[in-house]
Order: structure tokens, then sequence, then C-alpha cells
């Protein structure tokens, strides 16, 4: 560990090290993001951050809006704070300029606000969880985690499963825990822009996944509008799905102040109404399950 690591290993809190892990996975949270999550109010999070931002180990920044004026401010993980993140993880520290370049791509890509979107959603979860002793965020993986050789092996999987690629490309992926249920989940984060059919296409890629590891979890479309999961529904009815698959219309979660965690969740196929994401936990089963 570098001496600059070392030398600011005090300064930081645990709270520090869970945003800088999660800037280094997810790329960027706005103010209001890390504020819901993270801590009790907007002013003790401004606090902080102005803080960490002088410490050299976030970076921030304000995109422009396109009728004029700044969105609020956006941060990332400055030099230093890709450093402490790779001391405390192991990894080789980057080239100097690593932190700078990957701003550059942050604050230049056409995506952003669909990666902000992807981040809401758990952030929404982390938030919930830190009002709620009982629940907890217990992963949150972008979806770059999800692209490499047995990328959802476990400790005893066969050599298949540790050599398998994976055709999926969910938005990200999490792991869900409230009181007893637990739930491993993918996310498919929908703007509307692609056909339904291509929604509906994901999932025989999910399917493969499934029939590789014996893992079955559920799919959640995190779709902007009611009419659209109507819709969506309607084209999963003339598939041949065995997946279970959730959707919820974000926009109505909004209007309601509702959580992902809470009861917004219309499971396919299921008679009943809204389900919790811990509801979901009765759709997930393994291979050795299903045999017993």
């Amino acid at each position: 560990m570098t001496d600059h690591v070392l030398r600011i290993q005090s300064a930081l809190t645990d709270r520090d090290h869970v945003l800088l892990g999660w800037l280094a996975d997810h790329g960027v949270l706005t103010t209001a993001q890390i504020a819901h999550a993270l801590f009790p109010s907007v002013d003790f999070a401004q606090e902080r951050l102005r803080k960490l931002a002088a410490l050299g180990v976030l970076a921030r920044f304000r995109p422009q809006r396109p009728d004029g004026g700044s969105h609020p401010y956006h941060y990332v993980l400055d030099q230093l704070g890709v450093d402490v993140v790779c001391a405390q993880r192991g990894d080789e520290l980057p080239r100097r300029d690593a932190a700078r370049k990957r701003r550059w791509h942050l604050t230049n890509r056409a995506n952003l606000p669909h990666l902000l979107g992807v981040n809401q959603f758990f952030i929404e979860l982390a938030g919930y969880a830190r009002t709620h002793p009982e629940a907890r965020l217990e992963r949150w993986w972008p979806a770059s985690r999800m692209q490499g050789r047995g990328a959802f092996a476990e400790p005893g999987d066969d050599v298949q499963i540790l050599v398998y690629k994976p055709r999926i490309r969910p938005d990200g992926h999490g792991i869900w825990v409230e009181h007893d249920a637990r739930v491993p989940f993918f996310v498919e984060y929908d703007t509307g822009t692609e056909p339904l059919g291509v929604l509906v296409d994901k999932l025989y890629d999910y399917a493969a996944l499934a029939k590789v590891t014996g893992r079955v979890w559920p799919v959640l479309f995190w779709l902007h509008a009611a009419a659209r999961e109507q819709n969506l529904h309607q084209h999963l009815d003339q598939e041949g799905i065995a997946l279970p698959v959730a959707t919820a219309a974000r926009a109505d979660a909004v209007r309601t102040g509702a959580s992902p965690a809470e009861a917004v969740w219309w499971l396919h196929r299921h008679p009943g109404g809204l389900l919790r994401l811990a509801d979901l936990a009765a759709t997930v089963f393994t291979r050795k399950e299903a045999a017993a």
C-alpha cells in the first residue's frame, strides 16, 4: 500500500469506503442518490462529500441541461479514490491518469441518464435498507461484472459453470434480503425505446444461463410506464418462457413514493395482487431443490 493511500486511511469512515466501492463499480452517483442511500439528510451528505472532494478521493461535475442551467453535482472517483479502492481490494494500482480518463468518459457518455437510472434502482433498495434493519442489499453488481467466463460460478460448481460465458446483458444484478427471504435477481431498466419483442427475446439468454447453472432467479423489468407494462405481459403470454418474470412501472412508483422493495411487482401469470421484492423468493430455486 502506497504512502499516500496510508495517509488518507485515517480520514475515511466505513461509510466512505462503501461509497468509494460503489463509485468504482457503478461509475457515477448524484448528491441526492448518495444522500438517500447512506446519509440521514442531504445537508449531512453534502458536507461529507465536500470534504471527500477536498481530500482528493472524489471529483464532481454538473452536466448542462439542454434547456439551460445545470444538473446537481454528480460524483465520481478521483485518482486517490481509485488508489484507495484498489488497495482495499488488493488490485494492482492503475495508471496515474486512470481516474481522469474514466471521468471524461462518464461526463461525455450519451447514455449517462440510463446509467443513473439503473443506479437509482439499486439506490432505492439501499435507502430502504438503511431505514429498515430487517432488510439489506447483499449484492449489487454492474453489467460489466457479468460478462466474463464463470461470472456466476460458486464454490463446488461443475467445470461447465466455471468456463461458461453468459450471453445475458442485464443492467444489473443484485441479491435482496428481507427477514428470512433472500432473492437473487436480474434487472432490465427499460426506457421504452426498444420493441417489446426485443425485451422478450432477452429472456431466452437468461433461460440458457439457468440451464447451465441450475439456478433460477427472477428477471425484473423496471419499465417506464404502466401501459408498456400491460403490453409486455401480453407479449409474454405468447411465449413459452418458464422463467419467473416480474414487472413494475417506475412512473407509478415515483408518483406514490414506493420503493422497489415494496409491493410494486407484477409477477407474470401470478393470480394475486402486486408483490414485494422479498415475496419473489418463492420463485427462486436450484436444480438440486427441484430434484429433491
